[in-house]
């Protein structure tokens, strides 16, 4: 079948394409893209994620999101006082560091595999068990890294090697990984093998339910059998917002990005776009990135479902994020975006399961309820025009992710610009009074924007810290892909 995928490592595009090669639709390459991601992205992917599916189906001009995020753990506590979490410090090596809580006590139930299988249910056409078999053979055969791993293992380097079963699969010789070493997951192998036998209930039910939920609770964390059992995955009915003409649809309450992005939206195009790299073009996505975070953080009244996505201040902000993007040729289209947050350091003995350190990322003043979702700035998009998909994205980066695809959006939607173009020019992203300015942009157009008052922050060269963005799009019948080169993202089309 026609086609094009786009995600965060060559690899995982590949699985995709190949599916579309075999007839398979949209669901069925994101399926099997996602599977292999847990290989070849194992830090920011895996069974122990959470994240969310953008389903766009032609035939009948719907699209539903299939919610299959972090849930709080704790059901079945008397006592669900959580111990001490560990902290690190990671350096981007571009001016900005971030404090990542990790450790058992920051663990939130996963939901990845259960997603998975629900939209392959639903939407798929190949069999289950067939879309298991690259990611099967990369974990057991190995992976090679690839410079963009290679950054995301030195970054991640306190996370990865956390443990004795961390380090069991993220050292060689005492030391971390590098680009070019070979990166094998024997235990992840077999635990594959058997959600493509058995389904994704034997992560939630039986031994293996038994073995994540006591290693976790053994070592301080909370996550009982229970949470694992009563986990479901949500549909949800997209946001939609007007932009330029086209239509924008993404991820709805209770998590926050998407809905952030569609008050955006319409807001910038009030102002006007202007001229992509401008100080103009950067002054108005400044002045709309300060009214998204002000209605963030007050939850202002601006729409009834903003008002209730941001009603609880403290959001989720995913940090080791991953992106597919996927349009078959029947004009289907998924956007799937999944996280293990930074990973908790916390592998389960014998299975290759990473867990997310969702419950880390949170500002737990007061827990939230056990069994309840955790909120998420994660934004899977599409963008239709005249009734079809123009543009699929979404994006790494955490808080930095809903600006990142916001500019892909306006430079593909309102600038006519190709998607490699549109992922590759250099963004910006307001973070308090400091806007940071990545490297690539004129020079002479960041001194405009300090004579408009704006405290410029200049960095040297492009850097993840802006987000890792994978997208397609459909015009005029021409497909196109793009994965994002701050990441080693890659993009494939099948004609």
């Amino acid at each position: 079948m026609r086609g094009a995928v786009a995600a965060g490592h060559l690899l995982t595009a590949q699985a995709g394409a190949r599916v579309l090669e075999a007839g398979g639709n949209a669901v069925d390459a994101a399926v099997a893209a996602s599977l292999v991601s847990w290989v070849a992205e194992s830090p920011l992917n895996g069974p122990g994620a959470g994240g969310f599916m953008l389903v766009y189906r032609a035939r009948d001009d719907s699209a539903r999101v299939i919610d299959f995020f972090v849930s709080v753990p704790g059901l079945g506590l008397a006592d669900r006082g959580l111990s001490d979490m560990d902290r690190v410090d990671v350096d981007f090596s571009g001016g900005s560091t971030q404090v990542f809580h990790i450790g058992p006590a920051s663990c939130a139930v996963p939901g990845a595999a259960l997603g998975l299988e629900q939209a392959h249910r639903s939407h798929g056409s190949l069999p289950w068990r067939e879309l298991f078999q690259p990611a099967i053979d990369l974990a057991r055969n190995g992976v090679e890294l690839n410079n963009g791993q290679a950054y995301l293992h030195a970054i991640l380097d306190l996370i990865l090697r956390h443990t004795p079963e961390s380090r069991a699969v993220y050292e060689r010789n005492g030391e971390r990984l590098v680009a070019g070493d070979t990166l094998i997951q024997e235990d992840l192998a077999q635990t594959l093998e058997l959600i493509a036998e058995q389904g994704a209930k034997v992560l939630y039910e039986g031994d293996l339910a038994n073995a994540i939920s006591n290693h976790v609770r053994a070592h301080g964390g909370c996550m009982t059998r229970e949470d694992l059992k009563e986990y479901r995955v949500i549909r949800r009915r997209p946001v939609f917002a007007r932009f330029c003409g086209e239509t924008y649809c993404s991820n709805p309450p209770p998590s926050a990005g998407g809905i952030l992005i569609a008050h955006g939206l319409p807001l910038l195009e009030e102002l006007g776009p202007g001229e992509p790299g401008t100080a103009e073009a950067i002054d108005a996505l400044a002045r709309v990135m300060r009214e998204q975070a002000h209605a963030r953080v007050n939850a202002r009244v601006v729409s009834g479902g903003l008002a209730r996505a941001l009603e609880e201040r403290a959001a989720v902000v995913s940090r080791g994020t991953t992106h597919i993007s996927v349009i078959d040729g029947k004009g289907n289209a998924v956007a799937l975006t999944a996280s293990t947050g930074a990973g908790s350091g916390v592998v389960v003995p014998g299975t290759g399961i990473h867990i997310n350190n969702m419950i880390g990322e949170f500002d737990l003043a007061k827990p939230p309820r056990p069994g309840g979702r955790l909120r998420s700035m994660m934004s899977p998009s599409v963008v239709l025009r005249d009734g079809s998909p123009h543009l699929v994205v979404g994006s790494a980066g955490s808080l930095r992710l809903r600006g990142a695809v916001m500019q892909i959006v306006v430079n593909v939607v309102a600038h006519d610009l190709p998607v490699e173009d549109a992922l590759e020019r250099p963004r910006v992203h307001l973070e308090g009074e400091d806007l940071h300015c990545e490297g690539g942009h004129d020079p002479a157009e960041l001194d405009k924007l300090e004579e408009m008052g704006w405290n410029v922050t200049r960095w040297r060269r492009q850097n993840l810290f802006f987000g890792g963005a994978s997208a397609v799009t459909s015009k005029d019948g021409e497909l196109a892909a793009a994965g994002d080169p701050r990441r080693g993202g890659a993009g494939i089309v099948i004609e």
